[in-house]
């Protein structure tokens, strides 16, 4: 069972509606799964009425996800962003920097980076560098 992470820690899943790969997607998809390959432009022509979108993250050495989410957010995309997959504790903090809300690990990961790991990075917005160089 895969774990959510949010500003507050670990979380059960609360999304029930499914979702839908974006090479499978009609015109209104309430929710989409992503590749890090997507074109970010394009995904957000296609969006439309969804209400969340899910990125892959295949290796936490890849971040194109990171910029999936960042330019959906500077287009204007209000709806949820999850990142899924081989995102770490440490990288918390940029997944939320970047636009997405939560992250969701598999309970191996969870496992190997409990909670607190996870929580000593939530407070991501005090935490940046630009916090460090003014305090």
């Amino acid at each position: 069972m895969n774990v959510i992470v949010n500003d507050r820690g670990f979380a059960p899943d609360d999304w029930t509606d499914g979702f839908v790969t974006l090479e499978d997607a009609a015109n209104d998809v309430i929710a989409l799964d992503v590749t890090p390959d997507t074109d970010p432009d394009e995904l957000f022509e296609r969006l439309g009425n969804t209400r969340m979108v899910r990125v892959d993250f295949p290796s936490f050495a890849d971040g194109r996800g990171f910029t999936i989410a960042r330019t959906l957010r500077l287009k204007g995309y209000e709806g949820r962003l999850r990142a899924k997959g081989h995102v770490l504790a440490d990288q918390y903090a940029m997944a939320r920097r970047s636009g997405f809300d939560e992250v969701e690990i598999d309970a191996d990961l969870a496992a190997r980076q409990p909670e607190d790991q996870w929580l000593a990075r939530a407070n991501w917005q005090d935490h940046d560098y630009q916090a460090r160089l003014r305090g």
